[in-house]
């Protein structure tokens, strides 16, 4: 899905350097400002992704830990001492409110409201009601494994999902760098389209209006993908 989006900034720098035309300092003031917001929020997405990535084994080792007889904050922070940082920032942004004084319960349950992964606010929940209703370790592990169960169940749904979803996503990126490369041949052989693009009706209206098409049509596929992977 990240090569997607690095085909909507593809088309959108390549459509605005058309667009503005060789002015140098034109092109920086448009690109620059997008590519420092796209690349925030492709940083924003990997970071959810890593951690809704690493929920089933977090939840897996906060078993075991439990299981073992160590108490619920405790099991919470041995289970994501060994996740990258991306992956462990909502669990450890909810035990540093928990440090300065807030319940824990209340500072699970804001982060899984704060985490836009649904794997993530999962995980979040079960440890949020597991500390609220303050089980025993052996009962809290009983849950934590059935949430275990869950979330590795929708782990195979999801990567057979991906497998025979593959062929139409890159079907979808195929299509969108092919329409541009057309409009790019055609303006570099016909100079009769060229000209009439960097006419103000070119500028105006129809490149602003192909692009608009462009990305409309990449988002609307990623959200029906994404609405399978739901």
């Amino acid at each position: 899905m990240m090569a997607l989006g690095a085909v909507v900034c593809a088309i959108a720098v390549a459509s605005a350097a058309l667009a503005l035309g060789p002015g140098e300092h034109r092109l920086t003031n448009v690109t620059v400002p997008f590519a420092g917001r796209l690349r925030v929020a492709l940083s924003g997405r990997r970071a959810e992704a890593a951690a809704g990535r690493c929920a089933l084994p977090l939840m897996q080792s906060i078993h075991a830990a439990l299981r073992s007889g160590l108490p619920l904050v405790r099991a919470l922070r041995v289970a994501i001492a060994d996740l990258d940082v991306a992956a462990r920032t909502p669990f450890e942004q909810a035990l540093h409110s928990f440090d300065v004084g807030a319940r824990l319960d209340g500072a699970l349950r804001e982060a899984a409201r704060a985490s836009r992964d649904r794997r993530t606010a999962l995980a979040l929940e079960a440890l949020s009601l597991v500390a609220d209703e303050q089980l025993a370790a052996s009962r809290s592990a009983a849950v934590v494994a059935s949430v275990a169960d869950r979330l590795a169940f929708e782990d195979r749904l999801v990567e057979e999902i991906h497998a025979r979803t593959s062929g139409v996503r890159a079907q979808i990126i195929l299509l969108a760098l092919l329409v541009p490369a057309i409009a790019a041949y055609l303006a570099f052989t016909l100079p009769g389209l060229a000209a009439t693009l960097m006419t103000p009706l070119g500028l105006g209206v129809l490149m602003p209006g192909a692009l608009a098409f462009e990305i409309a049509g990449i988002v609307a596929s990623r959200r029906i993908v994404r609405g399978v992977l739901a």
